[in-house]
């Protein structure tokens, strides 16, 4: 496996592995590996020739200083992870490299990237389409693998990929879980283990309120997903909204729409760390 942290290194070796005839796999991170992450590396490994592996805390799609400042970094770890699981090439690179000077630009994929994270995290979306843009242009994948966790994610990348006219596949890949139900993030580092604990609550509600919608409506979901986990001491939600699977706008009825996801935000904890997860209706 080869680690690179210049473009002009990612390029040479991509050649290398093109020259042999090989597809490219890409599995953007911002590092922090976790299980979830293996998924994708070992889906990618499964259907390509060659998996590259970026790991890059993005710093345009923060729009928290202290949360950029406390995102997780374990690089050596990382990589050792990567070998195990037969990553090719791991592209590791600077902020300096990827930004030599500001990115000015701009990418608006409304309605999908103005409501939930578009809505609570403003310029997040924006600087998510910057590094990925920049590393579909340097990798030139064949297919991307990105976890559901980060839905609408997938529904802007998607978007973005079709603006673009990019001859790349979007691949999702299902969330992976911790024993308790919780989704597994670079951000349950931050966590203490009973806020672990706390958090499992998350998943618990959703998979709850599955069954409560059989006698309820989509009004009397909500509530009762963002009631119950209100009510657990030390979680916090920031938004709950139940979309269609496809435009990622909130529905009204349980017969609005052929697929149904309900996505949510939580804060956890004392020093409160931002979790996402969501859960299929329909």
């Amino acid at each position: 496996m080869q680690v690179v942290t210049t473009i002009e290194g990612l390029k040479a070796e991509l050649r290398k592995l093109r020259v042999e005839g090989k597809s490219i796999g890409l599995v953007p991170t911002m590092g922090a590996l976790h299980a979830g992450h293996a998924s994708l590396v070992r889906r990618s490994v499964a259907e390509n020739g060659a998996t590259a592996v970026s790991v890059f805390v993005n710093p345009t799609q923060f729009n928290d200083k202290n949360d950029l400042q406390h995102y997780p970094r374990t690089l050596g770890a990382d990589c050792k992870l990567l070998e195990t699981l037969g990553a090719d090439l791991v592209f590791a690179p600077a902020p300096e490299e990827v930004y030599p000077e500001p990115d000015t630009r701009r990418f608006s994929y409304p309605p999908i990237d103005t409501v939930m994270e578009g809505a609570h995290r403003p310029g997040h979306f924006n600087g998510v389409c910057q590094i990925v843009s920049k590393l579909f242009l340097w990798v030139e994948p064949d297919n991307a693998y990105f976890g559901e966790k980060d839905f609408q994610q997938i529904a802007v990348v998607r978007a973005m990929v079709n603006d673009l006219r990019l001859p790349v596949t979007i691949c999702p890949c299902p969330i992976v879980r911790e024993e308790s139900g919780l989704a597994l993030s670079s951000r349950n580092a931050l966590l203490t283990p009973a806020e672990k604990v706390t958090a499992a609550n998350i998943f618990r509600v959703l998979k709850d309120s599955q069954t409560f919608a059989a006698g309820h409506t989509v009004a009397e979901t909500h509530d009762y997903v963002v009631n119950s986990l209100n009510a657990i001491s030390g979680l916090e939600v920031e938004y709950y909204q139940i979309v269609d699977d496809t435009t990622l706008q909130p529905v009204d009825s349980w017969t609005a729409a052929s697929g149904i996801v309900g996505c949510i935000t939580v804060y956890c904890g004392s020093q409160p760390v931002r979790l996402i997860d969501n859960i299929r209706y329909r």
